[in-house]
């Protein structure tokens, strides 16, 4: 064959190296591989039990536990309140007895399902044969009613979560209006109207906001299982107005102080009304719309809806309640001697000559009475008898934090305004 006469005429050192590699790959081929090996091994064992292939039963040692399902419900369901509705009409829809929205009607803790609102949701469980077994209703991010339903009656508790809080920031800059800059800047409408009150003995917010205002503010958030459920309060807050630096700190008794801790709750509010706009402002030579007479327009008029309600800008004593032809309805107010405020131009009046009254306490409503050219407010603030413009007349300054308070209070105030100016310094560098 050619193969072994190739082999023949080869080198007799070739043909011995190939001979020897030839039969190394024989042998090889011969050798057992190891599942083998350990099959024989098995095999040859005759003390080891056959096992493989066969099914073999293990003897455990179980105690038998019967299971019992202690869940008293098998079905929610949810339901969201609508505007109109009731208790009564909620049950009537789910098919759910009369005595039952009796019995709990009839509960303490079932007060908060007398006003429902709204969005509100209630959770109404039942058992696997469809009956009433329980109901859920949240009162706020921490707190939910539940009622059980019982083989013995009735029963209510309050389930309290634990909510964790959490720090954040909001920076804003007024170019339109102070309520644009404070929802472009993420916040709710609720913190916006908590940080105009902060400083609503300071600042008027329509009359001395001013474009390239700006703010910055620390507030609490909180997270329940990890997932946001809402805003807690502001904790401290910055305000520039046309350059000048206004800021405020909470306390641990839930007001609001300066860095010095004065509070910032003083006698008087700037502005006691709600208002859309203001369309005249304080003029000893104003032109009057109606009679078109110089006439001294010895206050600043606050043009809102018939209705909006009006507060009392301070504490004090009402000395007038009532009506004329030029004031329409009017409610006047003595404050401490000195001070005297009077509102004009009113829908109603809701307080009477004599009686006490306390600062933002509701005293009419916004009306057009009088000889007016649409519904308005008009505001004067007069001092010893003289009219100033409640825009820029002095006030009495705010009672300041008591020693050993302002102690406390001071380093914690000085913490977080630190972080504020570094916060809004880091918005400055933006801008």
């Amino acid at each position: 064959m050619p193969v072994i006469r190739l082999f023949r005429i080869l080198p007799r050192g070739h043909r011995i190296a190939i001979s020897t590699l030839s039969a190394g790959m024989v042998l090889l081929a011969l050798l057992p591989s190891e599942p083998a090996v350990a099959s024989r091994n098995i095999a040859e064992d005759t003390a080891l039990p056959k096992i493989i292939g066969q099914r073999r039963t293990l003897e455990l040692d179980v105690e038998n536990i019967p299971f019992s399902d202690h869940r008293r419900h098998e079905r929610e369901q949810v339901i969201e309140v609508k505007s109109g509705d009731a208790l009564s009409l909620i049950f009537a829809r789910l098919d759910l007895p009369s005595a039952l929205l009796h019995d709990i009607s009839q509960m303490e803790q079932a007060k908060p399902l007398q006003t429902l609102h709204p969005g509100d949701k209630l959770t109404f469980r039942f058992t696997r044969d469809n009956h009433f077994s329980g109901l859920l209703y949240p009162l706020d991010a921490a707190r939910t009613l539940e009622i059980t339903q019982h083989a013995k009656g009735l029963t209510g508790r309050i389930l309290s979560a634990q909510l964790e809080s959490r720090q954040r920031f909001a920076q804003g800059q007024v170019s339109s209006s102070f309520w644009n800059a404070g929802t472009t800047a993420g916040l709710s409408a609720s913190q916006i109207m908590s940080l105009a009150g902060m400083f609503a003995w300071d600042l008027d917010f329509a009359l001395d906001i001013r474009a390239g205002d700006y703010f910055t503010v620390l507030f609490e958030e909180q997270y329940k299982d990890g997932l946001r459920v809402g805003t807690g309060d502001i904790l401290a807050a910055e305000f520039v107005n046309q350059g000048k630096v206004y800021r405020a700190v909470r306390h641990d008794d839930g007001n609001y102080y300066s860095p010095e801790g004065r509070a910032m709750r003083k006698s008087f509010l700037r502005a006691p009304v709600n208002f859309s706009h203001i369309s005249s402002n304080f003029n000893p030579r104003r032109l009057h719309p109606v009679t078109g007479q110089v006439r001294p327009h010895r206050g600043i008029d606050y043009a809102a809806r018939t209705g909006t309600p009006v507060m009392a800008a301070g504490s004090g004593v009402v000395t007038e309640s009532g009506y004329n032809r030029f004031n329409g309805n009017y409610v006047f107010i003595r404050h401490d001697g000195k001070y005297l405020t009077k509102y004009l131009h009113l829908h109603e009046r809701t307080v009477k000559k004599g009686q006490r009254v306390k600062q933002e306490q509701q005293i009419g409503t916004v009306g057009a009475t009088g000889r007016v050219t649409g519904p308005h407010l008009h505001y004067e603030f007069l001092v010893n008898g003289v009219h100033q413009d409640p825009k820029t007349v002095k006030l009495p300054q705010a009672a300041r934090l008591p020693a050993a308070e302002l102690a406390r209070f001071k380093p914690r105030a000085g913490k977080l305004l630190a972080q504020l100016t570094r916060v809004s310094e880091v918005m400055l560098a933006k801008n």
